[in-house]
């Protein structure tokens, strides 16, 4: 059976088709991967076989399908604001900055503008002139960021450092030669102006570093020819005395998100002069700990010391052994020795033999050393402090409970730590524990990764309560499928009058922020029998440590996931490593995900793409040439055949592509999708009201939602169902447009209909996690964008998880036997 769709000259049955037939009406029928889809006829690809699009050289039908001036030209929509690379899907934070110029929210602007003058001016005109004063404004921009990016505007410093920077990046020289040019000459300093008394500022937030601190850096960095807005971030990393710090170290500038090595090497050289080399003792200490953050990034507690020197000699560091001793003798970075057994193996009799058992060398940051070692530590007392007495209550629970769930309350009863594996089916068990655990008056409390996770999980419990109620039972028997109580992104009510919090229902963020959940008892403990943590696989070490450690002797702690998944944006694979180390009970639901979906994605879990019968239009492949084509079939699926064959609106459909860069990456698609959808000045620091966003309110955590307005307060946003307002200048590092995500930004989430694009230039990126998370977040629909030919089945077959380091597992060996 082939994995890859095969091409011939009709398409497979029940292709969504946006041309009509006699009465009107879309034709039935669907295809998956695998399946027949429409081939390229004549020298085009027809409209079949993507879900009733038009190409650019289809006429009189598209015309009659897609309202004019609606259909966006492939070459159109295909390019805008995107780099040349794609993106990997780990990096920390999970969103990209804003598009749309800068942060600011521009509301005063449009009300200046309408009461300036006579005021005269009616809303909508003052409407106009606000948006031409921005398209200028934007323009002028635009023009400064060409002039800065030739060059020709720049001189001393500034252009020695563009020079050097530009030269390294491109390839030209080495990182060592940037130390080899002499300094340039001292440029003489321009007299201080003279400043005009200023009214009195308004009180800092907490947090936030003093603008006398900012100014300090500010200054540090403009006598060095990096950009002063780097200011505030500088002077929040390294703290009071960061203008003296930056100062006396300039490779602390590495300290800052989103600096690379030689921007930081190009302002050490142009702040010290002479005195900068590459084998400077700071810029080894800096690029030992800029090199652990990458790691972190990527999903590393630690790195194998071998690893790092590698690395760390990659950067022109010509010692990189005495780098690395030099980073741990100033306590920036910590070693470890962890013993190396094989599994099964016998443990050392005598302190020799222990002595001579070989080890492997590692050195991590201590914020993630000291979560994974809580972690464990934490793991060890729940596996260990399960009382007795409880046993009787525990009894009750399972006595109410059949099939998997029982299974599953059996294991938790005698247990502190349980494992759950299964798909989306399976949230069904735990629903199940949580409901029965309540009923009996245990304190019990389940915990999703996101708001759309926890309004799932309170589906289930409801849709068991009707159950429960009305003897015939749910119809459908499943609350997942069309005609469930799921697919509404972002609402928490999945019946009328079914409250979240009433249930016992959270989300991890929620709970350990506080604002979610159980009470804490006099020892900061949280007042619980039972906490349940689904999407267990998106824990990454720090959120796991603090959840273990909130927990109370005697409690039992359920960890439940779809193990293959795309694991945490944070470091760590907790729940993998959980598995592995097999440390307490694991139970394995056997609820398969039903319909052509389920059956689609058990079979990329297991490591085969199969073809698969779609007769209700479940999945369709939509083969595509280039990125530009990519982007245009997107738009028309998303914004008119999903909505009309297959009944889904374009504000319920996700669109989930590899990587943020690239002409076919999440930038390129939202500014397209927002041009089809929700077309506007983008006002609000390159948003308007409608447009479809991700809020990143802190590293790892994406919450998707809706622009509402803006004001003087920042960006007006409803998240989840909630209020949020993010300040005007934070916006453009924490807000991003929200119609194309990434699989981990999607992950924990599903929506009634999904498009994954897969442009060619992507195929590097795939890997059986991703393909599997980017197709399981579909519930009802499926479309494939599909361009990475071959790659997709051996992506899916041949190309695992990337593998991290950790510890987790050696520091639970000895503390918790083998199950």
């Amino acid at each position: 059976m082939s994995t890859e769709p095969e091409t011939t000259e009709e398409a497979g049955p029940g292709t969504p088709d946006t041309r009509e037939t006699r009465e009107g009406e879309p034709r039935e029928g669907g295809t998956g991967p695998g399946t027949r889809t429409e081939g390229r006829t004549e020298g085009r690809t027809d409209d079949e076989a993507s879900g009733g699009t038009e190409t650019a050289g289809d006429s009189e039908e598209a015309e009659g399908d897609v309202a004019a001036g609606q259909t966006d030209s492939a070459d159109g929509t295909g390019t805008a604001d995107a780099s040349e690379e794609t993106e990997k899907d780990a990096a920390a934070g999970g969103t990209e900055p804003a598009e749309g110029g800068d942060a600011a929210v521009g509301a005063e602007g449009a009300a200046g503008e309408g009461e300036g003058g006579s005021g005269s001016l009616s809303e909508a005109e003052a409407e106009l002139a606000a948006q031409r004063i921005e398209r200028e404004r934007i323009e002028r921009r635009k023009a400064e960021k060409k002039r800065i990016e030739s060059g020709t505007k720049l001189s001393g410093t500034a252009a020695d450092l563009l020079a050097a920077v530009r030269a390294v990046e491109s390839g030209e020289k080495p990182v060592a030669t940037v130390f080899a040019e002499p300094a340039p000459a001292p440029r003489r300093p321009a007299p201080e102006p003279v400043r005009r008394p200023q009214p009195a500022t308004a009180p800092v937030a907490p947090g936030a570093p003093a603008p006398e601190t900012v100014d300090a850096v500010r200054r540090v960095l403009a006598e060095g020819g990096a950009p002063d807005t780097l200011a505030p971030q500088v002077a929040a990393v390294l703290g009071e005395a960061a203008g003296t710090a930056l100062r006396e170290d300039p490779w602390q500038l590495l300290r800052v998100a989103g600096v690379r090595p030689e921007q930081a090497d190009g302002f050490a050289r142009a702040l010290l002069g002479p005195d900068c080399g590459p084998g400077d003792e700071r810029r080894g200490r800096a690029m030992t700990v800029w090199l652990l953050e990458q790691a972190a990034v990527t999903g590393h507690t630690a790195l194998e010391l071998p690893t790092l020197t590698a690395a760390l000699g990659r950067q022109g560091v010509p010692d990189p052994d005495a780098a690395v001793q030099d980073a741990l003798a100033e306590g920036e970075a910590l070693v470890f020795q962890d013993a190396l057994e094989e599994p099964g193996a016998p443990a050392p009799q005598d302190t020799e033999e222990e002595q001579e058992r070989p080890v492997r060398v590692l050195v991590g940051l201590e914020r993630y050393a000291l979560a994974e070692e809580s972690l464990a530590d934490g793991l060890a007392r729940l596996v260990n402090s399960v009382p007795e007495e409880s046993a009787r209550a525990w009894e009750a629970v399972v006595a109410g409970l059949s099939g998997g769930a029982a299974e599953l309350a059996r294991a938790v009863a005698g247990h502190g730590l349980v494992l759950h594996t299964g798909g989306e089916a399976a949230r069904a068990e735990p629903a199940a524990l949580l409901r029965a655990a309540r009923a009996a008056g245990l304190r019990a409390y389940a915990a999703c990764h996101t708001p759309d996770g926890r309004h799932r999980l309170t589906a289930y419990l409801a849709a068991a309560s009707e159950r429960r109620d009305a003897a015939s039972g749910h119809p459908g028997g499943h609350p997942d499928q069309p005609g469930g109580a799921t697919g509404r992104q972002g609402e928490d009510a999945a019946r009328p009058g079914v409250d979240p919090a009433a249930q016992g229902v959270v989300t991890v963020a929620g709970l350990l922020g506080g604002g979610e959940g159980p009470g804490r008892d006099a020892d900061g403990a949280w007042e619980v029998d039972l906490l349940v943590v689904l999407d267990a696989p998106q824990l990454d070490v720090e959120s796991a440590a603090m959840l273990v450690e909130s927990l109370p002797d005697g409690a039992r702690l359920v960890l439940s996931g779809d193990p293959g998944v795309l694991w945490s944006a944070g470091p760590g694979r907790v729940f993998a490593d959980l598995l592995a180390a097999r440390v307490c009970p694991q139970t394995v639901s056997r609820v398969p995900d039903p319909g052509p979906l389920g059956e689609l994605v058990s079979g990329i879990g297991a490591g085969e793409l199969h073809q698969v019968a779609a007769p209700g239009k479940e999945i369709v492949i939509v083969p595509v040439r280039d990125a530009g084509e990519a982007v245009h079939r997107t738009v028309q699926l998303v914004a008119d055949s999903v909505p009309r064959a297959i009944g889904v609106p374009a504000d319920r459909t996700v669109v989930i592509t590899p990587g943020h860069g690239g002409a076919a990456g999440t930038r390129a698609l939202n500014a397209a999708l927002k041009e089809r959808l929700n077309p506007g000045p983008g006002r609000f620091g390159g948003f308007d009201p409608g447009d479809r966003i991700v809020h990143s309110p802190a590293p790892g955590r994406t919450v998707p939602g809706v622009v509402v307005k803006a004001d003087a307060d920042g960006l007006h946003l409803s998240c989840a169902g909630a209020p949020v307002v993010v300040p005007r200048e934070r916006v453009e590092g924490s807000v991003r447009h929200g119609w194309a995500l990434t699989a981990h930004q999607a992950v924990g989430a599903r929506w009634p209909a999904a498009v994954v694009v897969l442009p060619g230039d992507a195929a590097q990126a795939l890997s059986r996690p991703w393909v599997y998370t980017a197709f399981g977040r579909a519930e009802r629909h499926l479309s494939v964008v599909h361009g990475v030919e071959q790659a997709l089945p051996r992506a899916v077959a041949e190309v695992p998880a990337k593998p991290r380091t950790t510890r987790l597992g050696t520091l639970l060996r000895p503390q918790v036997p083998a199950s």
